[in-house]
């Protein structure tokens, strides 16, 4: 048995998935369980039609729908909790990061299109290119903030460099702004349309009365969200690059001592976590279609609620979070209305999102798979 769980594939591939499945399976079935308990509650307020059978319904789309948002927003929750895990320091132009990487990827997809180019590429190459250029640029703009805005301030009081990352995000979307004006005449970019994305897989299951319907665009999503949890996963715990990350998380002036080069190990971190939040802005516009300079704000919000969900500074914690988050997310654009009887409707779902965040704060500041103060100490 040491022999198997010591196996590189084992540990950085077959583990990590494993993980992901046992987050998803135990997220879903906790959540779908409370769902159905209030529908028995509430049954006998709604007399239009049986509520506990329209929760049970449409409950496995529901699932869907939340598994592949909640995979967004752990991804960019991963940009938040990498960064913290070395500073402990929240930055929150991550947010700008990820709508910088979007707006890359689709206006690189447009002009494809503008030359013609688009419908003669393989749509999957076009993704690839497009991710991989949203995760360069986003990742060399973090390493850049990283010298210009904090790197000077490390040594000034804590609430400094978080003024800082505030004022940096309102930057960054005035300068995107005046630089979409200035190159394109509109404050915001379209997906153009191509490929199959927004086609369907039926897939009829025995005893479920509805067909589920996956989306290829959402398949691709977290496919490739996946793919990049994995590859983080072996980069952190399997390579030198890895343990020196780890090393400066952990005590940074002993991590000196070692010879470990803090200045550049922390921008690896901004660097990896910045190519995340770019490869997630792209994932998001491909779900999206439209994307404007102020995109950011709302998921980056929601992403950072998920890394205080699962631990912030936890990477295993960022993924548990988003993944609840999605899913709670999607639970409340289906359900709202159907429980209220149209008194609130979809548009209350983000609702949730600082709800669980005060509730979180207040009960386990720390996180579902965080360490207390006393702990990291």
């Amino acid at each position: 048995m040491k022999q198997f769980t010591s196996n590189p594939f084992y540990k950085f591939i077959l583990f990590p998935i494993g993980q992901m499945l046992v987050f998803i399976l135990g997220a879903s079935l906790a959540l779908s369980l409370f769902i159905i308990l209030l529908a028995f509650l509430f049954r006998s307020n709604v007399t239009d039609f049986d509520l506990v059978e329209r929760t049970l319904l449409i409950l496995p789309q529901v699932l869907i729908n939340g598994i592949t948002i909640g995979f967004v927003y752990a991804t960019i929750a991963l940009g938040y909790t990498m960064v913290y895990g070395v500073l402990e320091f929240i930055n929150f132009s991550h947010s700008e990061i990820f709508m910088v990487g979007g707006i890359v990827g689709v206006e690189l997809m447009a002009y494809f299109d503008h030359t013609g180019a688009l419908q003669t590429m393989n749509q999957y190459v076009v993704i690839g290119l497009a991710i991989l250029l949203g995760m360069v640029i986003s990742g060399s703009l973090a390493v850049t903030i990283e010298r210009i805005a904090y790197k000077p301030l490390r040594g000034a009081p804590r609430l400094v460099p978080l003024i800082s990352a505030i004022g940096m995000s309102f930057f960054l979307q005035d300068a995107v702004r005046l630089i979409l004006s200035l190159t394109t005449g509109e404050f915001n970019v379209i997906l153009p349309n191509f490929g199959t994305f927004d086609e369907f897989l039926i897939l009829a299951v025995p005893g479920i009365e509805n067909p589920l319907r996956f989306q290829i665009k959402s398949i691709l999503l977290v496919g490739v969200t996946v793919i990049m949890l994995v590859g983080l996963n072996y980069l952190v715990n399997g390579t030198k690059v890895g343990k020196a990350i780890r090393a400066v998380a952990q005590d940074r002036p002993s991590a000196s001592l070692m010879g470990i080069n803090v200045n550049l190990i922390i921008s690896i971190t901004f660097l990896i976590g910045g190519a995340l939040g770019g490869a997630a802005g792209v994932l998001f516009a491909i779900k999206a279609t439209r994307l404007d300079p102020f995109v950011g704000f709302f998921p980056g919000l929601k992403a950072f609620t998920a890394a205080v969900l699962g631990g912030i500074g936890n990477l295993t914690g960022a993924l548990l979070g988003g993944l609840i988050l999605g899913l709670l997310e999607s639970f409340g654009a289906s359900y709202l209305s159907i429980f209220t009887n149209g008194a609130f409707g979809a548009e209350y779902k983000d609702i949730l999102a600082f709800a669980i965040l005060i509730i979180v704060l207040i009960i386990r500041p720390s996180g579902l798979l965080g360490q207390t103060v006393a702990q990291k100490a």
